[in-house]
């Protein structure tokens, strides 16, 4: 198997991997198992495992003063992303959630445009249209289980996500496998600083085999294993093919959640994912489709 194959298929397993999110996370709910407990569970058995990997890679866990407090604010990002993101399942079908969480994309070509002057090109608006319209189509369905509380926590996840992302391109110096490892970390003690102050969102014990089962497959298949296999594929086949075969996160999502809880994918809903998935597509493909236009252009 040639290394760009084994990229290919690498970038396909991380994708589907992480798409499997609502899966543990719905089947949680049903043990009653509360947000906070969720996302807490997850992010600890991850940081384990994660910190475990570190240590049979022989790699030190040193980091500056400096590096330390950018991973904390890492931390907490990711710590109420991933609320915002876990409390969406309760208000819309998970499946609609993780498509509009594909949005990330856009976003962070906005917010790079505002704070760091970067120029929108007619693509990036075209794309930023196609999103929102992909959006507005989602929650114009009354057929499916969706509310504008739902749309508001996970458009929430993306803003914070992209925002996470932006921080790691411009400011984190550390490796990929520590970068995460410590906001893994940091994000796990924020919610569980979090959990103290919210009576209704206290810590809950895993009490029962279901629990232990879907709190360990969130944390090695959707975190860990994801993450791994996404670093690896972009080291073999580069960061703009890994994120097209990304689109497979918020297609699984949906798969999930149509076959295995019910819900409801109807014809508006489908043009709003694709609406939405074609948007990304066009950010992560902007540079190769300038690049043709200016061949073309010099070949007339």
């Amino acid at each position: 198997m040639s290394p760009k194959t084994l990229g290919i298929y690498l970038a396909i397993f991380s994708a589907i991997a992480y798409g499997l999110n609502p899966l543990g996370a719905l089947f949680l709910y049903e043990e009653n198992l509360n947000v906070l407990s969720v996302v807490f569970y997850r992010f600890l058995f991850a940081s384990i495992i994660l910190a475990l990997f570190l240590l049979y890679k022989k790699q030190n866990f040193f980091v500056s003063f400096k590096e330390l407090l950018i991973l904390i604010l890492l931390g907490v990002l990711f710590a109420f992303s991933a609320i915002t993101l876990y409390s969406s399942f309760l208000f819309m079908d998970a499946g609609l959630a993780s498509t509009i969480l594909f949005i990330y994309p856009v976003i962070v070509a906005i917010l790079m445009a505002v704070f760091y002057k970067e120029k929108s090109t007619f693509i990036e608006i075209f794309s930023i249209a196609l999103a929102f319209l992909g959006v507005m189509l989602l929650a114009s369905s009354k057929e499916a289980n969706i509310s504008y509380i739902g749309i508001l926590l996970v458009v929430s996840t993306s803003f914070l996500y992209s925002i996470y992302i932006i921080i790691v391109n411009q400011y984190v110096k550390t490796t990929a496998l520590k970068t995460t490892f410590y906001s893994m970390l940091f994000c796990t003690i924020t919610i569980f600083i979090i959990s103290l102050f919210q009576d209704s969102y206290h810590l809950q014990a895993l009490t029962n085999f279901n629990m232990w089962f879907f709190t360990l497959f969130l944390a090695l298949i959707p975190t860990v294993i994801s993450l791994l296999f996404l670093v690896k594929a972009i080291q073999l086949i580069g960061s703009t093919n890994a994120s097209i075969l990304g689109a497979l996160e918020p297609l699984t999502a949906v798969f999930i959640g149509v076959f295995v809880f019910n819900e409801k994918l109807t014809f508006i809903l489908i043009c709003g994912i694709i609406l939405i998935i074609f948007a990304v597509f066009l950010i992560i493909l902007k540079d190769r489709i300038f690049k043709i236009l200016n061949k073309k252009s010099k070949e007339l």
